[in-house]
């Protein structure tokens, strides 16, 4: 028995760190978030800057096709012409004063006059637009969008975050797989093992109570006796059970319930009123007894210790859309409704001398081993809890 509350203390120790693995997992998270704002805050500038250099770079152009519309005999135009057909990757559209389209450069050219006018006037409403005054009665506007280059720029921190986040993505299915099957296989050698040393005991505790009845026939004790050594082994039999699929078969659950009701009844303070509420007719549904049985123990455990010894526990079984349903009632010290998904967590606990781990074991046996539910119905701090399966 040693040896198993040591084995018990070292996998609370390993939860307590797996706390804290997860804050660190948090700050990780929360420094990743930061790095990607980081980084769209850069492209931002650095894709603002290029936008002022292209701007320049037409407000250069714009003179240079002004200079080219005024030249004379006298106009040297090669350096002109060299800042004109220097343009290579900035779309453009010119209008005269008239809003007719005067040329294009970096557009297709398959685009009708009115197609063109049309994103001229797009792009002039984005303000991409320099006016180049002619004389004191004409003038031109040249009208430009931004080049392929810079789009491409624009958009590629997003897509670059999206690889990123769907390559994190990919990862942290990975961890939580491998995390959940260490998980599991701790679970399931804390089980095998705390069953392999209670066998030992459970053997000898029921070689004695063969003794004792043999040399004391009459004493009434002794079926008592006998009934918590079964109850032992029974105990032994449930962890051994873990790690295994368990034999699944139709089950009278109200017979399950009463058998609950029965022991909670010798072991727990007159002052706690056991009620239940369960069909006249038998409520079947394919379980495993043994650990069905152990889940709803545990449950009417943690009512009778929220209630700290004084209150009303009931239990309700009833049939809901072809599955059975049995819901567990206190009166105890309730339960707030942000801890409704953290009362199964493995090391969750309230109790001062409490490991956490028999909410997180019914929730497996439930979920995983008889693909059911088990949730907090209703709760409400200092009113009570209520506790609902579904198999």
């Amino acid at each position: 028995m040693r040896k198993v509350k040591q084995n018990i203390r070292n996998f609370a120790t390993m939860l307590l760190f797996s706390d804290k693995n997860s804050r660190i997992d948090w700050a990780l998270g929360l420094t990743a978030v930061l790095i990607a704002i980081a980084s769209l805050v850069i492209s931002h500038t650095l894709v603002s800057d290029l936008q002022r250099e292209e701007r320049t770079r037409m407000e250069l152009w714009a003179e240079a096709m002004r200079a080219l519309n005024q030249a004379d005999e006298n106009t040297d135009l090669g350096l002109v012409l060299n800042v004109i057909n220097g343009n290579h990757t900035i779309p453009v559209i010119v209008l005269d004063s008239n809003g007719n389209v005067q040329t294009i450069r970096n557009i297709d050219k398959r685009h009708d006059e009115a197609e063109l006018t049309a994103i001229a006037h797009e792009w002039r409403s984005e303000g991409n637009v320099i006016r180049v005054e002619m004389d004191s009665h004409d003038y031109m506007e040249v009208c430009y969008d931004e080049s392929t280059m810079l789009r491409r720029l624009t958009r590629y921190p997003y897509i670059q975050l999206l690889v990123v986040a769907a390559f994190m993505v990919v990862c942290i299915i990975a961890l939580l797989a491998a995390k959940r099957a260490e998980q599991n296989k701790v679970w399931v050698g804390l089980s095998k093992e705390t069953a392999h040393q209670l066998g030992t005991p459970i053997s000898s505790l029921m070689a004695w109570v063969e003794v004792l009845r043999e040399n004391y026939p009459d004493d009434e004790l002794i079926p008592e006796l006998d009934q918590d050594v079964k109850r032992l082994e029974r105990i032994a039999e449930r962890f051994s059970k873990i790690g295994s699929a368990p034999e699944l078969k139709p089950t009278d659950v109200t017979a399950v319930i009463n058998n609950v009701v029965r022991y909670i009844k010798r072991r727990t303070s007159h002052h706690v009123t056991i009620t239940t509420d369960l069909p006249d007719s038998p409520l079947t549904a394919t379980i495993n007894a043994p650990l069905f049985e152990w889940v709803i123990e545990n449950l009417c455990k943690n009512a009778v210790d929220a209630m700290h010894g004084n209150g009303s526990l009931t239990l309700t079984a009833f049939e809901e859309r072809g599955k059975a349903v049995v819901e567990v009632s206190d009166t105890g010290c309730g339960i707030p409704p942000s801890k409704f998904e953290s009362v199964f967590r493995p090391g969750y606990t309230t109790k001062q001398r409490g490991w956490g781990l028999g909410l997180s074991l019914a929730n497996r046996i439930i979920r995983e081993y008889h693909r059911g539910s088990i949730f907090v119905k209703s709760s409400e701090v200092g009113v009570g809890t209520t506790f609902r399966v579904e198999v």
